[in-house]
């Protein structure tokens, strides 16, 4: 028991390193390689709407102011060489210049040259810290290459060994209370097996079916007493087998389950953000004066749905609801509305009845009500001629009345039974856990949540929650 104790846990820690070093290097070069392609559309762009002929000569002069505000917009500094590795511009301050390069090594142009994507990344350490430098061909608008873009991105893994150091000290912990356990119950189950009948009587009395039961091992036991504790272990050895194929059946589907929810949660925010995006772009212009604070607003909001995603995979990574729910005093009307403010449809609709509605209530989890109920409802009129979604928060006796109404295709009677049920979805796309997580996050604070429909006519989903006494 000691040695599977041990075993367990060097198996266990060792697996948990090199998890940890996988998902830090999966999450750099996914990074650096989001920051290359963002900068080399900003150097496109710049290139399309520039006045100079667009050759290696001018490069110096197209990117001389713009190339810090790509770097700016961007937060990243970057340096341009022409195409036989001399320095044309880089976007650091003038007292970081010493720093930079001046000429590349031939190794990198050889490299650059040969690759099959035209792209060469180069991995090295300074300071102790491990960084990439990539290397990407700038090419005109006839996409012949006029030029190399040189972007260098330093990894921090500050946060994930902090997470690594402290998880490994809590299994260490735990492994220590089980080594310690074992020591412990190997020293009684040595006490017991010295015992005659009495002895196998309480080992039956203390069968249980919901946990690990132990063996009955007597050193020479007489006849009688040597079929029944044969007998007993027996039944042992079916009933752990019984249990193991349980356990793995629970595990699987758990992990299917958990799969799909995270699935479905981590879409919630993409939806709004693509949105957001699609609208930037729509609305975009170049010479607008206030072009610059669009720009920050526009990344801001960006930021904030990042944030909210990372949220969704820190707290599914810790094993743990997600989110953990916490009773905070909340103005509801405050954060129904903060809420719609990441969708961009024009015919959504807010109503209150009042200023203020106190609750108490979790802050992510109510967002996170409100946004499912509205994309629902969003996705049920995409082919209305007038689309209209209306969401109205109101007092209702000791209760907050929020509801979100649309003029949508509506749900037939024969899905009536099913809408909050888990994993049922009408769509040709999604897991079906909007509705049933939003169910469970209402009924976990006390509250109810039903809906009204007619087919043609829109659906209204009506929630209420107890406001605070």
């Amino acid at each position: 028991m000691i040695l599977l104790v041990v075993i367990a846990s060097v198996l266990i820690a060792g697996v948990t390193i090199y998890q940890y070093s996988e998902q830090g290097r999966d999450y750099h070069e996914n990074r650096v390689e989001r920051k290359e392609e963002q900068v080399l559309q900003s150097i496109a762009y710049t290139i399309r709407e520039t006045t100079y002929p667009v050759n290696t000569e001018n490069l110096g002069l197209i990117f001389r102011d713009e190339i810090y505000k790509i770097a700016d917009v961007q937060n990243v500094n970057f340096n341009i060489y022409d195409l036989e590795g001399s320095l044309i511009k880089s976007s650091r301050p003038s007292f970081e210049a010493d720093s930079i390069s001046n000429c590349l090594d031939a190794q990198i142009l050889n490299h650059l040259r040969d690759s099959d994507d035209k792209r060469y990344v180069q991995e090295q350490r300074a300071a102790g810290d491990n960084y990439q430098a990539t290397y990407t061909y700038i090419n005109d608008t006839r996409f012949k290459p006029i030029g190399i873009v040189n972007l260098q991105y330093f990894e921090d893994n500050t946060f994930n060994n902090k997470e690594l150091t402290e998880f490994l000290l809590r299994l260490g912990g735990v492994y220590l209370i089980m080594l310690f356990s074992a020591i412990f119950l190997a020293y009684f189950i040595s006490k017991y097996i010295t015992r005659s009948l009495q002895t196998i009587s309480d080992k039956i009395n203390r069968t249980n079916l919901t946990r690990r039961n132990e063996k009955i091992y007597i050193e020479s036991p007489g006849q009688e007493i040597g079929k029944l504790v044969d007998s007993y272990n027996r039944m042992i050895d079916e009933l752990e087998e019984s249990a193991v194929k349980l356990a793995k059946s629970e595990r699987e589907q758990a992990w299917r389950e958990m799969a799909k929810q995270v699935a479905h949660e981590i879409k919630n925010p993409l939806t709004p953000l693509r949105l957001t995006v699609q609208n930037f772009e729509r609305k975009f212009d170049p010479q607008d004066p206030e072009i610059q604070t669009k720009v920050k607003e526009f990344s801001k909001t960006l930021v904030q749905q990042i944030d909210t995603m990372s949220n969704i995979a820190t707290a599914f990574s810790s094993f743990a609801n997600m989110p953990a729910q916490q009773n905070e005093t909340l103005n509801v009307v405050k954060i129904v509305k903060l809420a719609l403010e990441i969708f961009t449809e024009d015919y959504i609709h807010f109503i209150a009845d009042e200023e203020e509605i106190i609750a108490k209530l979790d802050r992510t989890q109510l967002i996170r009500v409100i946004t499912n109920l509205v994309k629902n409802a969003i996705q049920a009129v995409p082919e209305v001629p007038s689309p209209r979604i209306l969401v109205t928060v109101s007092s209702e006796g000791e209760q907050v009345k929020i509801s979100v109404a649309d003029n949508g295709v509506g749900i037939s009677d024969g899905y009536r039974q099913k809408v909050f049920e888990p994993k049922f979805t009408t769509k040709s796309s999604g897991t079906g856990l909007g509705l049933g997580m939003v169910k469970n996050i209402v009924e976990n604070y006390g509250g109810t949540i039903n809906f009204t429909s007619q087919v043609g006519k829109g659906t209204v989903f009506t929630v209420r929650f107890p406001k605070q006494s």
